[in-house]
């Protein structure tokens, strides 16, 4: 067991610095620094024996998609590790806005004006200020969360004007039948016309695509974790 343990580890570390090197040579490639990209390790479905190890290889970003997920595992792992940030990357019903201004440091899926609201009491109500993001449905397919991209604007007005939020960025998940490149460089067009230098894009198979077009937060779980069960 102990030895399975440490390959786990090794695996893990590997992966983790063998994403770490793409995400320096894509920034170069665009001229850009990698330190202008945060790597989130996005380990929805994954438990603390796969976490740990990526956390002790120097990871300190993590994503997750679902509030009561992540409400299980991270509270315990952030006592013993209390540096870390955990970003919210899945869509947010309006029912557990409470724990995730509770629990997360960044939310990327703010996509309607209920949320905005919400999201917005609940921060006065806690003292809380989760860096914010909001979500545009660039390929504007009906199953997936995202504000339209004709809707953006009012609802920018909305949380900066009326609820006083503030909005780091713009995140996108592209469909999967379209090149991705698309959707990125209109995300980035939309952010340039709204004033915002935040852009949540780029998943395990596209990140070094978003990066060239600016990608300041990229979303990676499977070329961290490994194939999820």
């Amino acid at each position: 067991m102990k030895q399975q343990t440490t390959d786990l580890d090794q695996s893990a570390a590997q992966r983790l610095a063998a994403v770490r090197a793409r995400i320096e040579e894509a920034a170069r490639a665009a001229g850009r620094s990698a330190d202008a990209v945060t790597l989130i390790a996005v380990s929805k479905t994954f438990g603390p024996e796969a976490i740990i190890p990526v956390i002790e290889a120097g990871q300190r970003v993590f994503g997750e998609n679902r509030v009561q997920e992540a409400k299980g595992k991270w509270p315990a792992l952030r006592t013993r590790f209390p540096d870390l940030a955990l970003h919210l990357i899945g869509p947010l019903q309006s029912n557990k806005a409470r724990d995730a201004v509770a629990l997360f440091d960044a939310i990327h899926t703010v996509d309607r004006p209920k949320i905005a609201r919400v999201l917005a009491a609940e921060m006065a109500r806690q003292g809380r200020r989760p860096t914010l993001f909001v979500q545009v449905n660039t390929g504007e397919e009906p199953q997936k969360a995202g504000v339209a991209p004709r809707d953006l604007g009012p609802l920018l007005a909305l949380c900066r004007e009326e609820l006083g939020l503030a909005i780091a960025g713009l995140m996108c998940i592209p469909p999967l039948d379209e090149e991705p490149a698309v959707h990125f460089a209109f995300l980035a067009k939309l952010a340039a016309e709204h004033g915002l230098s935040g852009l949540s894009m780029g998943m395990s198979a596209d990140y070094e695509t978003a990066i060239g077009f600016g990608a300041t937060h990229v979303r990676v779980g499977s070329a961290i974790f490994g194939p999820r069960g």
